[in-house]
């Protein structure tokens, strides 16, 4: 059976020792080789060809985001593993949008990582189970908000949508009683339930709700003047 060959790259020594030491324990891994920065994990994974990249995220010379793109680029089969302290959303996407393929923290290296190299070696994806849980927690929020929005368009009556639709085609609360053959007042009383409901505060915040719902139609050769 073929080893997984191993490339580490970490900026800080007494890490990738640590590493090499831990993994060379191992009968189904091999360490190929070390990287001390972003643009030498590049070379590296070019030269030595190996399986599977343990990158760090912040590195000098080049960050590990964008040595991820570069190999990513220049050799489609090496697989990126992401080992780091940083356990927020943002890193974790723009990791795998670089073209990593799993992503362990530092603090559960000894326990997860030898685990999370021979699941990507196997061509399968790798998440450390409290990067999973941030993930689920913000899409959780995230489709929360998306649910609360449609609830409270849901919640907005014929006659509110309609003048929702009249505000941010831009006509003033007289034109709009005009055109509905109602009093102003009442045109008054329909926005501020409109705003309420959406809990928004300003005619912009509108426009761009009703853009945003197709509520109304923008040409944007006439907005270019």
């Amino acid at each position: 059976m073929n080893k997984i060959r191993v490339l580490l790259a970490d900026d800080h020594a007494i890490l990738r020792t640590g590493l090499m030491h831990l993994l060379g324990e191992k009968d189904g891994i091999e360490v190929v080789g070390e990287a001390e920065n972003g643009r030498e994990a590049v070379q590296k994974a070019q030269e030595l060809k190996p399986d599977i990249v343990l990158m760090d995220i912040s590195m000098p010379v080049m960050n590990g985001m964008d040595a991820t793109r570069e190999i990513k680029k220049r050799d489609r089969e090496i697989k990126v593993l992401v080992l780091t302290v940083h356990d927020n959303e943002e890193y974790i996407s723009q990791a795998f949008q670089a073209g990593a393929v799993g992503y362990v923290l530092k603090k559960a290296a000894d326990s997860d990582l030898v685990n999370a190299i021979e699941v990507v070696a196997g061509g399968d994806y790798v998440l450390h189970p409290s990067v999973t849980r941030i993930m689920v927690e913000n899409y959780i929020e995230k489709m929360g908000s998306v649910q609360e929005a449609a609830h409270n368009h849901n919640a907005l009556t014929d006659r509110e949508r309609e003048i929702l639709k009249l505000v941010a085609e831009g006509f003033t609360n007289r034109e709009i009683a005009q055109s509905l053959y109602i009093s102003v007042k009442t045109v008054d009383t329909h926005k501020a339930n409109i705003m309420e409901k959406l809990k928004m505060h300003k005619r912009n915040e509108l426009v761009r709700y009703a853009i945003e719902k197709g509520m109304m139609q923008v040409d944007f050769r006439e907005m270019m003047g």
